[in-house]
């Protein structure tokens, strides 16, 4: 008899699981729904007020919203990044770009001493420049 009530408890847990595995599994596919619904009135609701007046387009009903939406996700894509790179080939990338670009980044923060520069030199030097030019041209003429 215990053997008999340990296998009924067991099989109630198990039962008692699965239960609530797919009443979870419900409730996200019902929720799942709902958002891309709400998703896609909002896309509806935001081209029927702006477009009309901005580009003098026509308003659009529910269905030529999921149409739009549809069509974005293709072109666009489903927005697949963000995930775990498999190997570190992100990191590699990311370090790979960051070292290509430190001569360059270097040469940009030589910039922040150019006001200064012109301010104290710079227009001088131009003048100086221009009058070079100018006397190069009439002795070429």
């Amino acid at each position: 008899m215990d053997r008999k009530r340990e296998i009924e408890k067991r099989v109630e847990s198990n039962v008692e699981y699965y239960v609530k595995k797919i009443v979870k599994v419900i409730a996200m596919v019902i929720l799942a729904g709902a958002l891309f619904f709400l998703a896609n009135y909002m896309l509806m609701r935001l081209w029927n007020w702006l477009m009309p007046d901005l580009f003098g387009l026509a308003t659009i009903t529910f269905w030529q919203a999921l149409g739009i939406l549809v069509m974005a996700k293709i072109i666009f894509g489903f927005g697949g990044g963000g995930g775990k790179s498999k190997g570190g080939s992100h990191q590699r990338r990311k370090h790979r770009s960051n070292h290509k670009c430190s001569s360059l980044r270097r040469d940009f923060d030589e910039w922040k001493h150019y006001d200064q520069f012109w301010k104290e030199e710079g227009e001088e030097a131009f003048k100086a420049y221009v009058a070079k030019i100018k006397n190069e041209n009439h002795e070429n003429n």
